[in-house]
């Protein structure tokens, strides 16, 4: 079995403290699991007994890929309306909706964006069951919020977010089986099955030289997945600066597929289940315009496809597959940057804090 070869923390290398990073999620995953998990369900348990009407989720970049995440969850799982909040109604606008029993779950990695403590301050003044999920405990955020979720990761000190963003979509699992009273089993494996794709960075490596010269890239899924696809292109745009566009499958068939052609790198997340079920048609139409398509999911897609990445998806939930599909796709932004000479550790023009407003 080949092993984990990330950059030597102590060196000068560049992408060094992603990749560091990169590696604990294994670790973190146990924690959470471990330590956390008890915490998350107390949470899930106050605020299923207020019975919440509806679901709003607030997040900006990273973060608001995880709530796309839980909303998937929370309308699936539990059948509870969602939606996700524009911010700017709040913070510039000036509206004021009536929240009465509804419940405003925020996530931040830092817990310190103003436009998302203002937004989730204004959201209890009007009557809003308010959770944050953050990294920081002592964020002003935490601090705003009437229930809080610690994701346990650690100091996240790359500026391309990764095991925070595993660790929030673990917590919020967590949190929404909670609110079902479920215990959260089907996460159990998530620990060795992570360290399991880490430790295969060389296939990683392989496949990334495919698009160290891409002028862009399409990255497409549905279901679960489709959280996935928008965060690995979020990666990709934010280390490698290709552009890199996200759709889900559906809406890649309204218009976009036009610009796929037989020169056109398209990553397809498909996902174990309904999710990977409803792309078939999808990935049908892409093979059928010549695209050059990468498949990151079970092995019997992998080979239908241009090439690929294959996930252990046996025995593995369809609604926790999106923690391990993320890792593959996050160690490919990690070479393609290497490969093109460019540092992960430190993209231009980012912040590890955005001070929106």
């Amino acid at each position: 079995m080949s092993t984990v070869t990330t950059p030597d923390p102590h060196s000068e290398l560049p992408g060094r403290i992603m990749a560091r990073e990169m590696a604990e999620q294994p670790e973190v995953l146990r924690r959470i699991l471990d330590e956390a998990a008890p915490a998350i369900r107390k949470v899930a348990q106050e605020i299923a007994a207020r019975a919440p009407r509806f679901v709003l989720l607030t997040a900006r970049g990273t973060s608001d890929n995880a709530a796309l995440y839980a909303k998937y969850l929370l309308e699936v799982r539990l059948g509870l309306p969602c939606g996700l909040t524009s911010m700017s109604t709040t913070t510039a606008y000036g509206a004021r909706p009536d929240l009465t029993d509804v419940l405003v779950v925020t996530v931040s990695q830092s817990g310190g964006s103003p436009d998302l403590v203002a937004s989730t301050r204004a959201a209890r003044e009007a009557g809003a069951i308010t959770l944050a999920v953050t990294n920081n405990p002592d964020s002003p955020l935490a601090a705003v919020s009437e229930y809080h979720i610690d994701i346990m990761a650690g100091p996240e000190k790359a500026l391309p977010a990764t095991k925070t963003y595993t660790a929030s979509l673990l917590a919020l699992y967590l949190f929404v089986e909670g609110l079902r009273g479920g215990d959260g089993g089907p996460a159990h494996v998530l620990p060795e099955l992570a360290a399991g794709l880490l430790a295969r960075q060389d296939e990683v490596r392989a496949l990334a030289a495919r698009y160290r010269f891409a002028e862009r890239m399409v990255i497409t899924s549905r279901g679960y997945g489709y959280p996935t696809a928008k965060e690995a292109a979020l990666k990709l745009m934010e280390t490698s600066y290709i552009p890199a566009l996200a759709y889900s499958g559906a809406d890649l068939l309204h218009g976009p597929l036009a610009m796929v052609d037989n020169v056109s790198p398209v990553i397809a997340v498909v996902t174990d289940g309904k999710g990977g079920e409803a792309l078939q048609p999808v990935l049908d139409r892409l093979r059928g315009r010549g695209a050059d398509l990468v498949v990151i999911g079970p092995r019997g897609q992998v080979e239908r496809a241009s090439a690929g990445f294959v996930l252990p998806t046996e025995n593995v939930a369809e609604e926790v597959q999106p923690v391990l599909e993320i890792i593959p796709l996050q160690l490919l932004a990690y070479e393609v940057t290497i490969a093109r000479g460019q540092d992960p550790d430190a993209p231009r023009a980012l912040a590890k804090v955005t001070e929106t407003h």
